[in-house]
């Protein structure tokens, strides 16, 4: 909740030891051993795993790591990023609540790639020159519509055109995210008949973690969404209600 600050899993940085592989290979057993107190620390075994079935890697090199602290601390970029949540916010709320997806997962996943996307990325011509892989608020690729079965594998130029567009297009790249998130929910076999809360437990802290980890594939991005997830003001504006002025002629 707003105003209570991170938990004291939060702090410090992430680390490799013992935890339940079952969160990486998704097995059954949800409700059996307790996974590890730290929902930010991945063994080795879950580490493998992840790699083999997803393709996921280590942390962004240190000089990239710094390079990107730096631009969070810039509160013009942070205000400018809060405003294009805003607007999202009706859709980011839609499909969250139809797929019980936790929504503050879906706006920290978005804050974090908007305040860091290069310039002129998503400019279309930029975009059907092939000079980037992942469009749109949500840094989605056009295999993720393969993935979601909205594209063929042996797609033509011009499906492959089209599929470019609807990653453009900002309401379709936060819906095909929401789908994303529930294809891995569904592939590691966590919970889909709840929404999953960081704060109730680390045993749910770590399912988001993971899924935001297999969203950016860099070890150092799930600490980053779930002290997002946690942020004041971006809580606030996801679920708080707007307050209009009256006007003092009414």
């Amino acid at each position: 909740m707003a105003g209570k600050g991170p938990p004291a899993w939060m702090d410090g940085p992430i680390a490799l030891g013992p935890a339940d592989t079952r969160l990486a290979t998704g097995a059954s057993g949800w409700d059996e051993d307790p996974f590890s107190a730290d929902p930010l620390r991945f063994s080795p075994e879950e580490l493998r795993e992840l790699h083999r079935r997803f393709g996921v890697h280590g942390p962004q090199p240190r000089l990239a790591q710094l390079f990107s602290s730096g631009i969070d601390q810039l509160q013009p970029l942070r205000n400018h990023t809060l405003g294009q949540i805003e607007v999202l916010r009706p859709v980011i709320l839609s499909e969250s609540a139809r797929e019980r997806v936790n929504p503050m997962l879906v706006a920290a996943i978005l804050f974090d790639e908007l305040r860091h996307a290069k310039p002129g990325e998503n400019h279309p011509i930029a975009a059907h020159s092939g000079l980037f892989s992942t469009h749109g608020p949500a840094q989605i690729g056009v295999g993720e519509l393969v993935h979601q079965g909205l594209l063929r594998e042996d797609a033509s130029a011009e499906e492959i055109t089209a599929a470019r567009e609807q990653l453009l297009d900002p309401e379709q790249n936060v819906k095909l995210l929401v789908g994303k998130i529930v294809r891995l929910r569904q592939a590691l076999d966590f919970p889909s008949d709840r929404v999953l809360e960081a704060s109730g437990s680390p045993r749910d802290a770590k399912a988001l973690a993971t899924l935001a980890y297999l969203h950016n594939g860099k070890l150092d991005y799930p600490r980053g969404i779930l002290a997002l997830m946690q942020d004041p003001e971006l809580h606030a504006l996801i679920y708080g209600r707007q307050k209009h002025a009256v006007s003092p002629l009414i």
